[in-house]
């Protein structure tokens, strides 16, 4: 494989491999680091990685594992899983309070979240994987995917419904 052909290879995921290394790595400079890793790694296996049925799959893998060696690693004592890929410039003050105040709830209540549920709701409704794609990605049967997706979904719904009810009194 050639240079050319692998960046035409790489080109259409490089900002997701970067979106997921920024949703498990705390700071961008993690996650440019990750994905520069990543890319290396891929590059130094160009001759290989054509032999794989899914290339994004393979290299979001490979992400995902480097984050958690990461955050597993003692030099990573200071990083957290977190969110902060979302960012709209052409709103009112008002509207953008309310939507990092969102965007803040959904960090607090993802990180509630268990390792493996998080991930999924990450690459599934975020990242917008297919079944399929997030099964050779986690290397999870399709069942399992789709039961922690809803065990997920229901716990962010819980607590957004119980953030949005606080001090409003529920009658049945």
């Amino acid at each position: 494989m050639q240079q050319a052909e692998f960046i035409q290879t790489i080109t259409p995921f490089k900002d997701k491999l970067f979106r997921l290394a920024k949703r498990l790595l705390v700071s961008t400079e993690e996650a440019e680091d990750a994905t520069q890793e990543v890319l290396l790694k891929l590059w130094t296996q160009k001759q290989k990685i054509s032999n794989y049925a899914s290339v994004e799959a393979f290299a979001m893998t490979m992400t995902k594992n480097y984050c958690l060696d990461r955050l597993k690693s003692k030099q990573a004592g200071n990083l957290k899983l977190v969110h902060s890929n979302y960012e709209d410039t052409q709103t009112s003050l008002q509207k953008k309070v309310e939507v990092n105040d969102s965007i803040d709830w959904m960090q607090k209540i993802m990180n509630t979240l268990p390792e493996q549920q998080r991930l999924v709701l990450q690459l599934r409704d975020v990242e917008q994987y297919e079944y399929h794609e997030i099964e050779e990605m986690l290397e999870m049967n399709p069942t399992a995917i789709r039961v922690t997706l809803s065990r997920a979904r229901k716990a962010v719904r819980e607590q957004l419904l119980k953030k949005h009810s606080y001090g409003i009194k529920q009658t049945k």
